[in-house]
């Protein structure tokens, strides 16, 4: 199925394809994501609490303090912000990084090379992305009260999302330098 996955997405990573997906990343980011980054430091700067999202370690503690810190209005845009904005931003980076790192891993590997199934460690960031939304959200709208079990899970999911998400672009700056390097070598 994961194989299948992979093939599906490389024959959807046409250079054309990967551009796009390029120039709509560079758009939200320089566009959308530093509106989003003051609001959501806004946010999280109340009480000095810090975001989950954010984060690259924390507990369910810490969790339950950022829900306190943030008051009942900065809960209400936490989860706001979880259901609009980090809906949409997981597709955008997802379509980059897969659409760029199956084009690049064809210029630089062989069909037969595992490099060609690393398409799919963005695609696990993503889902372990809305996985964390949605336990952070659950834990936070459901605050005072306790949300035993998703306060644990949730600090996971985020370590993982980060994992992924950052190890996919390592990948990326992999398949770039072997893709460069197979065109000099196809040059000369």
């Amino acid at each position: 199925m994961m194989a299948n996955l992979s093939d599906w997405l490389h024959r959807l990573s046409t250079g054309r394809a990967t551009l796009i997906a390029l120039v709509i990343f560079l758009l939200f980011s320089a566009l959308v994501l530093p509106k989003q980054a003051a609001d959501a430091a806004a946010t999280a700067d109340a009480g000095g609490a810090g975001s989950p999202d954010l984060s690259l370690v924390y507990s369910a503690d810490d969790l339950y303090r950022m829900a306190e810190a943030y008051g009942p209005a900065g809960r209400t845009e936490y989860i706001r912000v979880r259901f609009t904005f980090d809906l949409i931003w997981p597709v955008v980076y997802v379509a980059f990084l897969v659409t760029a790192i199956s084009w690049l891993s064809r210029q630089a590997f062989t069909p037969q090379s595992l490099w060609q199934r690393a398409n799919l460690v963005p695609v696990i960031g993503t889902l372990f992305d809305y996985l964390e939304n949605v336990a952070a959200a659950l834990v936070i709208g459901r605050y005072p009260a306790l949300t035993p079990g998703i306060d644990v899970l949730a600090p996971v999911f985020t370590f993982v999302k980060w994992s992924f998400v950052g190890g996919s672009f390592v990948i990326l700056m992999v398949a770039l330098v072997a893709a460069v390097w197979a065109l000099a070598g196809k040059r000369r």
